[in-house]
């Protein structure tokens, strides 16, 4: 799948069924349910999901929580907007 069929997808009333949990929350975060979005991810605990929880929370507001997250995933909390974040991380998973 490409990044721009992913973002197509978001036209349909369901993530695509052939996609990762990752982007089935991603998906989600974008139709603007951060709710199903946490819940899809919040029980996986490696780095690629320590990343989209860092997202999340970031979104959320919650920075200390996501400075977790983000250090778990391995990484800084980005200096960049929330969209930028999430088209890479998409791009990344899609990659």
């Amino acid at each position: 799948m490409t990044f721009e069929e992913f973002q197509n997808s978001l036209a349909s009333s369901a993530p695509p069924g052939d996609v990762s949990q990752y982007l089935q929350s991603l998906w989600y975060d974008a139709k603007g349910d951060w709710n199903k979005a946490h819940s899809v991810i919040q029980n996986m605990e490696d780095r690629t999901a320590s990343w989209i929880h860092a997202y999340l929370h970031r979104k959320e507001g919650d920075i200390a929580n996501a400075d977790y997250w983000y250090r778990r995933a391995g990484k800084s909390r980005p200096a960049i907007s929330l969209q930028d974040e999430w088209k890479n991380i998409v791009q990344s998973l899609l990659e």
